[in-house]
């Protein structure tokens, strides 16, 4: 039966396979090695999409899709084997199957195509396939791993992990994360025409992503005879540029904090296992066997079985404190792929709007400009539709309809902004209730109360707010000093007070006196050549360390002793590892790329910003932060674009563009970019067809 089954696969994928010519696909690589796919269809764009995206990080795009056929734990082990659970305790494969008629039809042949030209790949290529087994890949199964990969877009990660670590207890308040710590962030300044020196409106498409892995930013071009001309960025897997520019618009996405997820606990019936009452009722759990594959000590396969749990509202999982559930929009929609491609496909505002109208996607504030000189603001967020009396931002009861949603908020009841008088509008991940000139702000008690966005103010939108304040007009120039600014505001803004060590006297600690003489005399900036950036970026390390480990009411000045603890370890590391303290930022903050490491700018949250690892003990390397950057200047005579990306458009060590966009990166420069055939055919440094 089994066999028959991937017989019948096999032979829709060469059916499909045999509606696409490949040598109709025309593939352009640039000089930085960027694709620039051409052909008749959609479909066939997606086709050679798949096989550029391939050619350069075949390795991340199976990592992403593994899990569809829980095959991640024989490639990964124990890290792997998580993913492959998640798809059965979410439920992926079931929301497909539920929701797969609400996607169009026009972005079902796009996923066709992407899947072909990705089992293509790895029929002709065969030494690259990570896990036997994986391919070929079917629609279906391709809509699963996104499915999953969706569930991460909204805070469903979070709450898995909490609940498995037993860290939700009952009755805890789901709302007291500060969102100030979160890693992941991004930028987005639109700026029109009255606000510029000349007349063109200006973009700034900045996403902060991980720098590698599953959702770092790949660049493409993708055109087609059907209206197709996007450049942009896109994750592995996917099947257009989910951020970037068409030939008169674009747009670009920065995380939002909306209570997105409602989180229940359950009650359980004190005699008979495994129900749970649901008004008068008691009702079993729905119950699944899963049966895990998983690679130890390298080599050694094994079988594992676990259980999968559901209630009315969504997985169950158990832990020491009791039965839990959640529901996520993720179970109820799969149509983000559709909303990204009509994004892509949108040729005004119009449609662009109505695009957003599918509300697929789960979050993510949505900026917007075009050669019309329109320029909008959206906090896009899949929000249930919540009623009575119920603290819905805190764990609720899961034994009642009452808590049970089963519709979501339109587009038009969530905040958004068009066209302010003051020419701009901006993004930091900030608060969506301060996204312009105060005296064009939404207010916040116009919205529902359960939407319970938590962002407030942070480095980035204090400082865009004071360099955005200097400007009548801005010049690009002025633009693209502010985009690659690389300084706090002051005082610092961050989940405790952090200021305390400006104000310290050098002379009561005599044996850290150095170092408090940097901090006093430092000018919060963060360029390679600062003293004082590399030592803010370890003090910060290690107060936020020791204020999380105890119990100190964060609201108020943190005391003077701790501040010392602090110091103190910041003075102990860089006398052990430089034996003293009179070090540029770039001696200690490191752009990697195998065995090329340069100096780098920047810290945490500032509006050029960097996060890090550790890197050789004594460094750190940049891994997030400054990731996919596109400048757009739109004007009626067209669209004017730059972009660079932190390494170079091939994943592959060795390759010639594996590491050659680092030195732009590093000295914030950037590379030109066109959407006109004709420029890219003229520049084409290699063209081929996918096979």
């Amino acid at each position: 039966m089994r066999l028959s089954l991937c017989l019948l696969a096999l032979l829709c994928v060469n059916a499909h396979r045999a509606q696409i010519d490949p040598t109709s696909i025309e593939m352009i690589r640039d000089s930085f090695g960027v694709p620039h796919i051409f052909s008749n269809t959609d479909a066939e764009v997606a086709y050679g999409l798949a096989w550029a995206h391939a050619e350069d990080d075949f390795k991340t795009i199976q990592e992403t899709f593994l899990p569809t056929k829980g095959l991640l734990g024989r490639h990964m082990g124990k890290k792997g084997v998580v993913l492959d659970y998640l798809v059965e305790l979410l439920r992926c494969r079931e929301s497909v199957e539920a929701h797969y008629d609400e996607l169009s039809e026009d972005v079902l042949k796009v996923i066709r195509g992407y899947v072909d030209g990705l089992n293509r790949f790895a029929e002709t290529h065969p030494d690259e396939i990570l896990v036997k087994g994986t391919f070929p890949v079917t629609v279906k199964e391709y809509l699963t791993g996104f499915n999953l990969v969706i569930h991460f877009y909204t805070d469903s990660g979070n709450i898995i992990r909490d609940l498995f670590n037993d860290k939700v207890k009952p009755l805890q308040a789901m709302s007291d994360e500060s969102v100030q710590d979160k890693k992941i962030g991004s930028n987005a300044f639109a700026i029109s025409s009255k606000k510029t020196t000349d007349g063109k409106t200006y973009f700034n498409v900045n996403t902060h992503q991980p720098l590698t892995g599953s959702f770092c930013w790949y660049e493409a071009h993708v055109v087609s005879k059907e209206g197709w001309n996007m450049l942009g960025g896109l994750f592995p897997g996917s099947p257009c540029p989910f951020i970037g520019t068409n030939t008169n618009l674009g747009w670009t996405h920065t995380y939002n904090y909306p209570d997105l997820i409602d989180t229940y606990q359950l009650e359980m019936h004190p005699k008979e296992k495994n129900k749970y009452r649901f008004d008068s009722s008691w009702l079993e759990l729905e119950k699944k066997k899963v049966k895990l594959r998983i690679k130890l000590f390298g080599k050694v396969n094994l079988r594992v079985k676990r259980t999968a749990y559901w209630c009315k509202y969504g997985p169950v999982i158990k832990n020491k404190s009791g039965y839990f559930s959640f529901h996520s929009g993720a179970f109820d929609k799969i149509t983000a792929i559709d909303q990204w491609y009509h994004m892509n496909k949108a040729a005004n505002w119009t449609e662009f709007k109505k695009a957003l109208g599918i509300m697929g996607i789960p979050r993510f504030n949505v900026m917007y400009a075009d050669r019309t000189d329109t320029i909008y603001y959206f906090s896009n967020a899949l929000l249930p539709i919540r009623k009575g009396d119920f603290e819905w931002s805190k764990l609720l009861p899961g034994n009642t309809t009452q808590t049970l949603t089963t519709g979501y908020h339109e587009i038009d009841e969530l905040p958004q902004v068009i066209n302010p008088e003051n020419g701009y509008l901006f993004n930091t991940n900030n608060s969506p209730f301060n996204c312009t000139d105060q005296k064009e702000n939404l207010n916040k008690d116009d919205f529902e109360k359960t939407f319970a966005y938590r962002e407030g103010p942070n480095n980035r939108s204090k400082r865009f707010m004071d360099l955005i304040a200097n400007y009548d007009k801005l010049s690009y120039e002025d633009f693209k000093r502010i985009k690659y600014d690389q300084e706090y505001p002051q005082p610092i803004i961050a989940p405790f007070d952090v200021n305390g060590v400006f104000r310290l006297d050098p002379k009561k600690y005599p044996e850290l006196e150095p170092l408090i003489r940097i901090f006093n005399n430092w000018d919060h900036k963060g360029d390679t050549a600062n003293v004082g950036a590399a030592h803010w970026r370890m003090y910060y390390k290690f107060l936020k360390g020791i204020v999380d480990g105890r119990v100190i009411n964060k609201k108020e000045p943190i005391p003077e002793p701790i501040v010392v603890e602090a110091l103190t370890k910041t003075n102990d590391f860089f006398q052990k590892h430089y034996g003293g303290v009179q070090i540029t930022h770039g001696e200690f903050q490191k752009h990697v790329r195998g065995d090329r490491s340069i100096p780098l700018s920047g810290l945490e949250d500032m509006i050029a910003a960097i996060n890090v690892s550790p890197y050789e003990k004594s460094k750190a390397k940049a891994t997030s932060g400054e990731s996919y950057i596109m400048l757009i200047r739109y004007s009626e005579e067209g669209v004017e674009i730059e972009t660079v990306v932190p390494y170079g458009a091939s994943n592959r060590p060795g390759h010639k563009h594996y590491d050659d966009q680092m030195e732009l990166y590093r000295n914030h420069q950037l590379k030109k970019m066109t959407l006109d055939e004709a420029t890219i055919r003229k520049e084409a440094v290699s063209t081929y067809h996918p096979e």
